[in-house]
């Protein structure tokens, strides 16, 4: 199946260069552009995207606003916020926000499509190398992310699946990487979830990486 993808990003040779790229693959579309986040919600509410490629720093709205716009107007099309800036105030910016993914421009188009069909399949796609970003966010910015106290540490197992998520791994990717079932993967997340007392994958990688477990 072809996902259909919007893409919004202020600079035109960027936001050209990246459709190109995605044009590459037979399992995307780029059915929509736009280059200010102003835009984004009758872009969305025109061409009904399965995922939006949305660029942080933007005039008039950036990703981040544009990203809690959508949501606010009842669109609950997954974000992947796109940008070359990887410091710890943009990232928690973004994430805050609602993005379902965090990619730095110079992925490569594996890990682009990768992380397009992640999000559209409800997961989680944090790029590893924003990590360093959100370990000195959180540090400085702990306890911005609502959850509960862990009443018990992690089991080695689910040590590894959080990883993996952090990785923006899907279940099924980890239930390769592990020699395990879907089945009991999704009971592995399910777990780390309640254990951390957060909603999605999103905050408890977050988490994870604000408790040292990962």
């Amino acid at each position: 199946m072809t996902l259909c993808v919007a893409l919004i990003d202020d600079q035109t040779l960027v936001r050209k260069g990246i459709r190109g790229l995605l044009e590459l693959s037979e399992k995307v579309e780029v059915v929509a552009e736009a280059d200010d986040g102003d835009q984004a919600i009758e872009l969305v509410a025109r061409h009904e995207p399965d995922v939006v490629l949305m660029d942080m720093r933007m005039p008039r709205m950036n990703g981040a606003e544009a990203t809690a716009a959508l949501a606010a107007a009842g669109h609950d099309v997954p974000v992947i916020i796109l940008t070359t800036f990887d410091d710890h105030e943009h990232v928690l910016e973004g994430i805050k926000a609602g993005a379902k993914g965090y990619l730095l421009k110079d992925v490569s188009l594996e890990n682009l499509i990768r992380a397009i069909e992640s999000v559209a399949a409800g997961e989680t796609m944090i790029q590893p190398a924003i990590t360093e970003a959100l370990l000195k966010g959180l540090s400085r910015q702990g306890g911005e992310f609502e959850s509960a106290d862990m009443p018990e540490p992690l089991t080695p197992k689910e040590t590894e699946v959080i990883r993996l998520m952090a990785g923006g791994y899907s279940n099924r990717e980890i239930s390769e990487a592990l020699h395990k079932s879907e089945g009991t993967i999704k009971n592995h997340v399910s777990n780390i979830l309640a254990k951390f007392g957060v909603r999605d994958r999103t905050r408890a990688v977050l988490k994870a990486i604000e408790m040292g477990a990962i």
